[in-house]
């Protein structure tokens, strides 16, 4: 049995970039940026920021590009996926990216800016506005082919 399964929520470190296929399709692609905090065997608080390339086909990429923007919370459910290419100058490049599969819009940003003076939401609070945003399917795989690719 094989699992490709990926969940993440965090911020998006810039607006998302839609575009069209030859065929009318639509694709959305951004970055997620996630972070992990731990207290060493020193006591000292450590925190690693991980960076995650997204890539949303049909439906999603169209509400993607329209109610997502940078520093704006989103949580991506989707599946790895390692394309490779060859460079101008000849080398071979790779870039794995989330495919994803479901979205869920976080809380509305405020034009991508923390305020350091305002009260975080709490947990309870985000989690209640994630319910209450609709959860929006990937449509059938099976119409995007290679050449539809823009990139």
């Amino acid at each position: 049995m094989n699992l490709n399964k990926v969940l993440i929520m965090g911020r998006l470190t810039a607006d998302p970039e839609v575009k069209t296929t030859p065929t009318g399709t639509q694709v959305a692609t951004f970055s997620v940026a996630t972070n992990r905090v731990w207290t060493d065997k020193t006591g000292s608080k450590k925190e690693e920021v991980e960076f995650h390339n997204v890539v949303l086909w049909g439906r999603q990429a169209a509400v993607a590009g329209q109610f997502l923007s940078k520093g704006g919370v989103v949580f991506v459910e989707g599946r790895l996926q390692t394309r490779s290419w060859q460079g101008k100058d000849g080398v071979t490049r790779r870039v794995t990216e989330i495919i994803g599969e479901m979205i869920q819009l976080g809380p509305r940003s405020t034009g991508g800016e923390r305020r350091e003076t305002s009260p975080a939401p709490s947990a309870a609070s985000e989690e209640d506005h994630f319910n209450e945003v609709p959860v929006i399917e990937l449509e059938d795989e099976s119409e995007i082919k290679p050449e539809d690719l823009p990139f």
